[in-house]
């Protein structure tokens, strides 16, 4: 009995000496402070029409606000583990203290003893992207390409940019987009220049829709891509919510106009902007000729049929392909070097090529210029929502395989070694970029973490089949990451074929 009563003692010694020698388990003091369940409540907030739970990150909460929500007058409720709550010298009472939240707060939990800690409040106003309201007179539909219809618009750049407002018209656009989709793209024009979400200041603005595009994110790595190019100009977008007489449409992308002005495709007061486009998108109107290969519509100047200025850009590109298709095409002097940009046909060729772009190749949206004495200029970039594997009805929805290289044009140039060593030489300046547009992906998509969430709350995106999608996921981020992995399978199917020539 005494040796168990004993060694009962050497085991209780053994652990008081353990707990008073190692000094690392020793619970610091203010360790429990603590800031927990943040939430606007419907019952302390009048504007609001259910209550808004925040995420925690850490020391960090975060969540958005309806629309209707004013943002500058808030209450919110919350548990703490401490003495008090404090936003710099005033006091917090859960459920009772008014705030503005416009801005990032820090919240401070104060202990008995002195110590602190501090959680971050970040609200967004919706979903913290610049917000463009237009009303059109007496509320009119906006239901045709051709007419326009007159109103009123009001930017909220959201702190961001300027906000804009003043008298407008706006009609639909696009083809298929139009005709096809719930959600319609847009030409919106104000009376007079103006700056819109920080961009040159012009009259007219193209909102698109990126209803097949769930990602919203295409046509923004196609243009960063044009960034970073050879490509004299590239149309500047941003994202903006959209609200058509006072009814929420969905997150648009309001992009510079393809068309000629300082701000725009500066080609000067004679230089032509063409087109090639295919012959059923042709209407009433459009000035448009046959070269030897494909349909081009001249969308700049305006001019006539048979006028001298209609002969001179018809003849000049008959001409280029003549020479295009000689046996002599080859030659430095007088072969095709004699009439195009090589590193704009090149740079057009490979963001078209990366993106696999199905229009690309003999549809539309094939974009040149030609200053009168100059070269042809590919460009600028165009209509990439359908780009990146987004179709279901052609090979692009595959990242093996070449696509634009068979474009009439391409096809003869890959026949002279010298353009295929610059097309090599300029797909390693890419690839050599590819982290960093693959980060751009990540930066849009975190951006516009809210927007897709309303976006698809509009028009019921996620989780159903989107004409002509090749897949269906039922989150965002699925669609972010297919975009991704369908890049990254890309670049590395171009790396070994462009090796591989």
């Amino acid at each position: 009995m005494h040796k168990k009563v004993f060694i009962l003692f050497l085991i209780v010694l053994t652990i008081f000496s353990a707990c008073q020698t190692e000094e690392d388990e020793v619970v610091e003091p203010g360790i429990s402070l603590s800031l927990s369940n943040f939430v606007f409540r419907k019952a302390n907030n009048p504007d609001l029409l259910y209550n808004i739970y925040m995420d925690s990150d850490g020391n960090k909460f975060d969540g958005n606000l309806p629309y209707y929500a004013d943002i500058t007058k808030l209450v919110a409720n919350f548990y703490f583990a401490g003495a008090e709550v404090r936003i710099g010298d005033k006091i917090q009472n859960s459920g009772i203290t008014v705030n503005d939240f416009s801005e990032t707060l820090t919240y401070t939990v104060l202990g008995e003893d002195g110590l602190t800690k501090d959680y971050t409040i970040e609200i967004v106003w919706f979903t913290g992207l610049p917000i463009i309201s237009i009303t059109t007179d007496d509320h009119v539909e906006i239901s045709s390409k051709e007419d326009y219809v007159s109103g009123f618009t009001s930017i909220d750049g959201r702190n961001m940019f300027n906000d804009a407002s003043g008298d407008m018209k706006i009609r639909g656009r696009g083809h298929s987009t139009w005709f096809l989709p719930p959600k319609k793209p847009y030409q919106l024009k104000f009376d007079d220049k103006t700056e819109v979400l920080g961009k040159p200041e012009d009259k007219k603005w193209i909102f698109l829709a990126e209803y097949s595009d769930k990602t919203l994110i295409r046509n923004n790595l196609a243009f960063e891509m044009g960034y970073i190019s050879n490509l004299e100009w590239t149309p500047e977008c941003r994202y903006s919510e959209v609200f058509i007489n006072e009814e929420y449409n969905g997150t648009y992308n309001i992009t510079q106009k393809v068309e000629v002005g300082e701000n725009r495709v500066n080609i000067g007061d004679n230089g032509f902007l063409c087109e090639i486009d295919n012959s059923d998108h042709l209407e009433d109107g459009d000035i448009y000729f046959n070269s030897t290969r494909f349909t081009i519509q001249i969308k700049e100047p305006e001019i006539s049929f048979e006028s001298s200025e209609y002969n001179y850009i018809m003849n000049h590109i008959i001409e280029f392909e003549e020479v295009l298709y000689s046996s002599y095409f080859k030659d430095p002097l007088n072969g095709y070097r004699k009439y195009i940009d090589v590193e704009s046909f090149v740079d057009w060729y490979l963001i078209n090529e990366i993106a696999k772009n199905v229009d690309s190749k003999d549809y539309s949206s094939m974009y040149f210029n030609l200053i009168p004495g100059e070269k042809i200029k590919m460009g600028p970039l165009w209509d990439f929502d359908l780009g990146f594997g987004n179709v279901n009805y052609a090979d692009t929805q595959y990242p093996e395989g070449f696509w634009v290289k068979e474009h009439q044009w391409f096809q003869r140039l890959f026949e002279d070694p010298s353009f295929v060593d610059l097309v090599k030489s300029r797909f390693s300046f890419f690839r050599n970029n590819q982290a960093y547009l693959i980060q751009i992906i990540d930066q849009k998509a975190d951006y516009l973490r809210w927007a897709q969430e309303e976006n698809d709350d509009r028009w019921d995106l996620f989780g159903n089949y989107v004409w002509p999608n090749p897949v269906v996921y039922d989150t965002h981020a699925q669609e972010v990451e297919h975009l991704k992995n369908w890049f990254i399978e890309r670049m590395n199917w171009l790396d070994n074929a462009y090796n591989a020539i």
